[in-house]
C-alpha cells in the first residue's frame, strides 16, 4: 500500500488541499476517533475536577438533598460514590454550623475572656505534644469554674466613704506602681534607695510582691495591672530553684496568693503554678511523725528546723498554718495526699497532753513531743488558732473536729493568758512554763478580729461574751497606736512596769506596715457596723500618709515614738497583700468578698467556703 494511503495527513509537494467531503472512509474514521478523544476529555474534566457546585452549597446551603441525588442519583454507575458525596456535604454543614456558633459564642465575650481561651488551647495543645513520657505537672483534672459571689464591689453611697476607699486604692496604686517601676520580679521593693529587696524567707523565687498582690490588684478592678502581674506569673516565676525556702512563707504568700488568683479571676495559670508549688513543698512532711519541717531545699526536698527552735522543734504557727491552702489543692489537682497531710498534723496534736488546754509553740518532728512549754497567740503561735477556726468555717461548718479543736483552744487562752490592766485594757499575754510575761505582740492583735469572726459558731450563752471581747481588744490594740508619737503601733506593748500598751523595749518600737489591728477593726465593721471603727481605720491612713509614704513607695519606721520617722526602706510584700485590703474592705460594703462565700487566709488571700450543698453553683469549685 502506497505510503499516501496509510499517512492521509501527509502531503506531497504537488498535493492541493481537499474539500471535507472528499476525505475517503479511513480519514473519517480517524477524524471521529479525535474527535471522540476530545469529547472524552472535555467530560472527564467536568466529572473529575472539583465540583464547585457541591462546595457552595456546602458552604450556603442552596443545594438540597434532591440537587444532589439528580446529579449523582440512582442511574450513575456508581452508587457508592453517590453516598461519599452525601455524607462530605453533610459534614460541611455541620463543620460550617459548629464554626458559625463559635464565631457568634466569641464574639460576646469580653477580649480577656477570649485571650484566656487562646491561651487554654495553647495549653491543651502542649500537654497533647507532650505523649504518655513522664509526669506532667501541668496534667490537672477539669473543675468547672464557678467565681464565688462578691469577688468585685461596687462604690459605697456614702460619699465620704467612698472618698476614702478611692483614697486608699490611690495609695495601692502608689505603691504597685513604685515597685514596678523600681523593683518589678524582685520580692519587695526598697523605697527610699529605690532597689529592689529580696529576704532569704523566699530562697531564689521571685516576685513575692507581684504573687502577694494579685488578689488586692483583682478587688480593686485594678485590671491592667493585674493583667501585668499575670503575664509575669505565666512567664517568670519559677520555682525549679535550688535554695532552701520557708515553708510556711512560701504557704501563705506564693500557694494562698495564686489560690485566690485562680478563684477570682478563673485563669487556669494559677491553678497550674499553685498545685505545681505545692507538689514541691510535700517533701517537708517526710518526718516521723508527719509534722513538717520549717525550711525545704526545693530541688534535692531535704528539710531542717530553724536552729534557734527549742532543740530542733517545729513552730506551731508554721506547721499549723498549711490548712486552708492544702485542702483547696486537694479540690483543684484531685490529688487528697494535700488534704490527707494537713489532716495528719490534727491527730498528732490530738494524741498529745496540753498542759492548761494550750498548745505550745515548739514540737518536735521527730519524737512527737512539745519542746519549750512556751504558749503565745502572737508570734510562733498565732495562725493556728486561726486557721482551726476559719477551717470550720470553710468547709461549710462541717469540720466539727477543727470547731472543737478552736473552741477549746479559745477557753484555755481566755483562762490562763487572757487579762486586764489596771486602767482597765484586755490584753493576751505570753505564757512561759506556767509564768506570764505581760506583754502584747502586734501579731496577736489579730485576735479581735478572729474572736468577732468566730463568735456566732459559739455556744449562745458565749456569743455575746466573746464579741465584748473581741471589741476589747480592738480597743487595746487601737490604744498602742494612739499613745505614739506616730499614731502607729509598736512591734509589742506591755503592760508592766507601771506602763500601759507603750513598748519600753527599743527592740519593740518599730512598726513594718503590718495589718493586724485594721484587720481586726474591719472584723469589727463588718459584725458591729460602729463608725469607731472606721474612724480608727482612717487615723491609720493619715498616719501612714504622713510617716511611711515616700517618693519611691512606703517604708517602715525604725522608732514609732520618735517625732520624725526613720525609714527602715523596706515595703513588705503583706502591705500590698493585707494591710491595704483590709483597709479597702473596711470602707466597702458587707456585699464584697462577702463572709458567707469567703475565708481569708493568714495573709489575707480570699478562700472560698467549700459548700457541702453542691446545687449552690456559685460556690462550686469543681
Amino acid at each position: 500500500m502506497p505510503v499516501a494511503t496509510l499517512l492521509p495527513f501527509t502531503a506531497t509537494p504537488n498535493r492541493k488541499s481537499a474539500s471535507p467531503t472528499s476525505f475517503r472512509l479511513t480519514e473519517k474514521f480517524i477524524l471521529l476517533l479525535v474527535f471522540s478523544a476530545f469529547i472524552t476529555l472535555c467530560f472527564g474534566a467536568i466529572f473529575f475536577l472539583p465540583d464547585s457546585s457541591k462546595l457552595l452549597s456546602g458552604v450556603f446551603f442552596h443545594s438540597s438533598a434532591v440537587e444532589t441525588n439528580t446529579r449523582t442519583g440512582p442511574d450513575s454507575s456508581d452508587s457508592g460514590s453517590a453516598g461519599n458525596d452525601e455524607r462530605v456535604l453533610a459534614k460541611i454543614r455541620k463543620d460550617h454550623e459548629k464554626a458559625l456558633l463559635e464565631a457568634k459564642d466569641t464574639l460576646q465575650k469580653r477580649p480577656d475572656e477570649i485571650k484566656q481561651d487562646i491561651n487554654t488551647d495553647k495549653e491543651k495543645v502542649a500537654k497533647e505534644s507532650m505523649g504518655q513520657g513522664g509526669k506532667d505537672v501541668n496534667n490537672l483534672p477539669f473543675v468547672e469554674y464557678h467565681r464565688p459571689p462578691g469577688a468585685t464591689g461596687h462604690e459605697p453611697l456614702d460619699p465620704e466613704t467612698r472618698e476614702r476607699r478611692t483614697r486608699i486604692k490611690e495609695m495601692m496604686k502608689h505603691a504597685w506602681d513604685s515597685y514596678r517601676r523600681y523593683a518589678w520580679g524582685s520580692n519587695e521593693l526598697r523605697p527610699v534607695s529605690k532597689q529592689g529587696h529580696s529576704s532569704n524567707l523566699f530562697g531564689d523565687i521571685k516576685g513575692a510582691t507581684i504573687v502577694d498582690a494579685l488578689d488586692t490588684l483583682y478587688i480593686m478592678e485594678m485590671f491592667e495591672e493585674f493583667d501585668a502581674a499575670t503575664d509575669w506569673v505565666e512567664k517568670n516565676l519559677d520555682f525549679n530553684v535550688n535554695a532552701e525556702v520557708s515553708v510556711f512563707e512560701v504557704n501563705i504568700r506564693f500557694v494562698g496568693g495564686l489560690l485566690s488568683a485562680y478563684y477570682l479571676s478563673g485563669k487556669e495559670v494559677f491553678r497550674r503554678k499553685a498545685v505545681e508549688l505545692g507538689e514541691k513543698l510535700l517533701p517537708a512532711f517526710k518526718t516521723p511523725t508527719g509534722i513538717p519541717w520549717a525550711l525545704l531545699n526545693l530541688k534535692s526536698g531535704i528539710g531542717r528546723n530553724w536552729p534557734w527552735a527549742s532543740g530542733g522543734s517545729s513552730i506551731l504557727a508554721e506547721y499549723g498554718t498549711l490548712h486552708l491552702e492544702f485542702m483547696h489543692l486537694s479540690k483543684l489537682s484531685g490529688n487528697p495526699e494535700f488534704a490527707q497531710k494537713v489532716m495528719n498534723i490534727r491527730k498528732v496534736l490530738n494524741r498529745l497532753d496540753k498542759p492548761q488546754g494550750l498548745y505550745p509553740n515548739y514540737l518536735n518532728p521527730n519524737s512527737g513531743q512539745w519542746g519549750q512549754h512556751h504558749v503565745s497567740v502572737g508570734g510562733l503561735g498565732d495562725s493556728f488558732y486561726e486557721y482551726l477556726l476559719k477551717a470550720w468555717l470553710m468547709s461549710d461548718r462541717t469540720d466539727e473536729e477543727g470547731k472543737k479543736m478552736y473552741y477549746d483552744a479559745l477557753q484555755a487562752i481566755e483562762t490562763n493568758l487572757m487579762r486586764k490592766s489596771s486602767g482597765g485594757l484586755t490584753y493576751i499575754a505570753e505564757w512561759k512554763g506556767g509564768l506570764l510575761e505581760h506583754k502584747m505582740g502586734h501579731l496577736t492583735c489579730f485576735a479581735g478580729g478572729m474572736i468577732a469572726l468566730g463568735a456566732d459558731g459559739a455556744p449562745s450563752d458565749k456569743t455575746g461574751h466573746q464579741m465584748e471581747q473581741a471589741a476589747e481588744i480592738a480597743r487595746t490594740c487601737h490604744e498602742s497606736y494612739a499613745r505614739t508619737a506616730l499614731k502607729l503601733g509598736p512591734e509589742a506593748f506591755r503592760f508592766d512596769g507601771g506602763v500601759e500598751a507603750i513598748a519600753t523595749r527599743q527592740n519593740e518600737k518599730y512598726f513594718i506596715l503590718r495589718p493586724e489591728v485594721i484587720e481586726t477593726y474591719m472584723y469589727m465593721w463588718r459584725f458591729t457596723h460602729d463608725p469607731k471603727y472606721r474612724e480608727w481605720g482612717w487615723e491609720a491612713v493619715q498616719a501612714l500618709e504622713q510617716h511611711c509614704r515616700v517618693e519611691g513607695g512606703y517604708s517602715g519606721v525604725r522608732d514609732v515614738y520618735a517625732s520624725t520617722p526613720n525609714h527602715d526602706d523596706v515595703q513588705q510584700s503583706f502591705y500590698l497583700a493585707e494591710t491595704l485590703k483590709y483597709l479597702y474592705l473596711l470602707f466597702s460594703d458587707d456585699d464584697h468578698l462577702p463572709f458567707d462565700h469567703w475565708v481569708f487566709n493568714t495573709e489575707a488571700h480570699p478562700l472560698p467556703v467549700i459548700k457541702k450543698d453542691k446545687t449552690d453553683r456559685p460556690n462550686e469549685v469543681e
